[in-house]
């Protein structure tokens, strides 16, 4: 007798489980959310009255503008990567001079001397 009271009621639950219930379908909404609204193709959301949104893919013109905007801060990027790199070995380079100077080589090294074979 005590299933068909029951039924339709829901247990009693605490307050911590409750909030776990909220927070697991808040994060599936906003997951079907996410996904509709990283699609490519027009839609529309509209969730109970509350929030209404319109999203519109980007026309060929913007995305022209996208694609030129992205290859000019990849190309900033790598000519900052270069000047890093250019400045690193100018100061190797002048790391190697410093040493190559303070070892004071006054006398310049001897010329080899030829050797030339006796005829018999």
């Amino acid at each position: 007798m005590s299933g068909a009271n029951s039924e339709g009621q829901l247990q009693d639950y605490s307050v911590d489980q409750a909030a776990g219930a909220v927070v697991l379908v808040f994060g599936a909404i906003a997951g079907l959310l996410q996904v509709i609204w990283m699609s490519k193709c027009h839609c529309k959301v509209n969730l109970c009255w509350i929030f209404r949104c319109e999203r519109r893919p980007p026309s060929e013109e913007e995305m022209g503008n996208l694609k030129a905007s992205m290859d000019k801060s990849k190309d900033k990027k790598n000519q900052k990567k270069i000047l890093k790199k250019e400045n690193e070995i100018l100061k190797k380079e002048d790391e190697i001079l410093v040493r190559t100077r303070s070892r004071n080589i006054d006398e310049p090294e001897p010329e080899p001397e030829m050797i030339i074979p006796d005829n018999p």
